[in-house]
């Protein structure tokens, strides 16, 4: 037993460690807070409806997060839940797994419990010399497996269906996940093709590095294998990069958003293939009454990189609910000190489903270099076509807390180290703020031909404020074309951007960001901030929140 306690609490530290390797380095464990205590989750039939997005930094306690140590335990929270009623449990790894890794393929066995199972993958490899990074490819289709391996990372092409077999009734599932669990398991085909993923990494993990690194694992796919790759990513941290594509319901998209876009219904994608869990056929009518969301999927992927690409051309893929999850899955990022390690990208002329698309092919070069090669500083971005642009304003009513980095009272054997980055610098400066007034301060997160990426931190003063404005003069060629975490109006060249109703009120010393698209080329504006004149819907529980309870987080309705 003291044997076991050892070896995890050093796993734990291992993958803790890790994190500060590189620009976002994977974990060095499957999952970090496999050792975190979590309070017995609800039960179906008392769920509460719900209409907007669950606060991802809000414990099943009630209790917000403070501290980047603490979102250890909070996604573990937030895996349970996910698990329990969206997909299925995914098991620890089984008792054997073994295999061969080769230039060309590998091979995995795994037994466990008197149950044994194999499959196996194809492996191409870049030019030059390894060991390689490696992206693992579900399903064959859709991936750009050309600009991955220019770009120096190997292709391990990873069918998933003598995993998760598609077209069997639930009642009798097939696979290798299902020879080992039972054909009768509740848990869906996407955690199912995700196990197996991590069973490859496992080999590779095995064979020495000689051809494939361990610590640089990436995965995509496109269609139902999107939905297989953000779900894969969300549920091993050994996993470097994420880039799921076109992902569509039961992928990316929030489930609540999805009733109301005209995309492929809950219902129908559940019954189309069980790649949901069982579970989930109760919600498939009543996304309000989830106790978590898709936002929250990807909440699970921070710190490490996730790169998102979507089609807004295709309704039935459920692009604005994407957006959404994206943007409000970045709100974890932002906290994490990570925001550079998370692009959604659906601004693509060509709707063909599953292209590979020349907007896509530096960012998504760039993407590999920075996570799995970490010779690269590529900075995240949200390019949301206008086609399919969702509102995080319309879905959330909590604001994003500035998480402390000293971490929280371990809740396990195992340390809670802090996972954020030093922050981006500003290019403009925050002056020092007078009681009861603000200040902005102004940097470029992205640029490229044509547009760039901005962000506008606002901060109140030694009192705290109820409601702000930032304005600024655009320089000539500049256009706004998108704003979030706030709304913003044009009067000639001068914009003003004023606060949503979720993040009006700032506590005294606190800060709030929004972000926002423009056409036309970075400047460094001149910013004027005006505080009380923002947007009213603020209530008075929000004001007494930020003003006089400082000390339990940032204000959540």
């Amino acid at each position: 037993m003291r044997s076991t306690v050892i070896a995890l609490a050093t796993a734990a530290i291992v993958g803790a460690l890790a994190l500060h390797v590189g620009p976002a380095s994977a974990a060095g464990v499957e999952n970090e807070g496999a050792g975190c205590p979590v309070p017995a989750l609800p039960d179906a039939g008392s769920l509460p409806t719900v209409s907007r997005l669950p606060d991802p930094f809000t414990r099943l306690d009630g209790t917000r997060i403070t501290t980047t140590g603490d979102w250890r335990c909070r996604r573990e929270e937030i895996k349970r839940l996910a698990e329990k009623f969206v997909y299925g449990t995914k098991p620890a790894k089984p008792a054997s797994v073994t295999g061969t890794v080769s230039a060309t393929g590998i091979t995995v066995n795994v037994a466990d419990s008197g149950r044994t199972a194999s499959f196996s993958a194809r492996v191409e490899l870049p030019s030059g010399s390894g060991p390689f990074p490696a992206v693992v490819v579900l399903g064959g289709f859709g991936a750009d497996t050309a600009a991955i391996k220019a770009a120096g990372a190997a292709v391990i092409s990873y069918d998933p269906y003598p995993v998760g077999r598609e077209g069997t009734p639930r009642s009798n599932k097939q696979g290798a996940f299902y020879s080992v669990y039972g054909s009768s398991s509740s848990t869906g085909l996407l955690v199912a093709w995700a196990w197996g993923v991590s069973r490859i990494i496992d080999v590779i993990e095995q064979s020495g590095g000689s051809i494939l690194r361990a610590d640089a694992t990436g995965v995509t796919g496109c269609s139902r294998f999107g939905k297989g790759a953000i779900v894969t990513g969300a549920f091993d941290q050994r996993i470097a990069l994420t880039m799921p594509i076109e992902s569509g319901s039961a992928g990316v998209p929030i489930f609540r958003g999805i009733p109301g876009e005209g995309a492929q219904s809950l219902s129908s994608a559940y019954g189309e293939q069980p790649w949901l869990g069982d579970a989930f056929g109760s919600f498939t009518g009543a996304p309000t009454r989830l106790p978590v969301d898709t936002h929250e999927l990807v909440a699970m992927v921070a710190p490490r990189g996730l790169f998102i690409m979507d089609n807004p051309h295709i309704a039935n893929l459920g692009p604005r609910s994407a957006s959404v999850a994206a943007l409000a899955g970045a709100e974890v990022y932002r906290a994490l000190g990570a925001g550079d390690n998370i692009t959604y990208w659906s601004d693509v002329q060509d709707g063909s489903h599953c292209a590979n698309r020349a907007e896509w092919r530096e960012p998504l070069q760039r993407t590999i270099q920075k996570f799995l090669l970490r010779t690269g500083s590529h900075t995240g971005t949200m390019r949301i076509s206008s086609r399919a642009q969702g509102n995080l304003a319309e879905w959330r009513d909590w604001q994003t807390p500035v998480l402390g980095t000293s971490p929280s009272s371990p809740a396990s054997p195992s340390p809670s180290l802090s996972l954020s980055n030093p922050p981006s610098p500003s290019t403009s400066p925050s002056p020092s703020t007078p009681a009861g007034a603000c200040s902005a301060s102004y940097r470029t997160v992205n640029s490229w031909s044509g547009g760039f990426q901005g962000e506008v931190t606002v901060k109140a003063g030694t009192a705290p404020i109820n409601g702000w404005a930032v304005s600024w003069g655009l320089a000539a060629g500049q256009t706004i074309s998108q704003v979030w975490n706030g709304t913003h109006t044009t009067s000639g060249s001068t914009i003003t951007v004023r606060n949503a109703a979720y993040n009006g009120p700032v506590a005294a010393n606190g800060q709030t960001t929004f972000g926002f698209v423009a056409g036309g080329n970075p400047s460094t504006p001149a910013l004027t901030c005006t505080s009380g004149v923002g947007r009213s819907a603020v209530s008075r529980a929000a004001w007494s929140a930020a003003a006089g309870d400082v000390a339990s987080g940032p204000w959540r309705s």
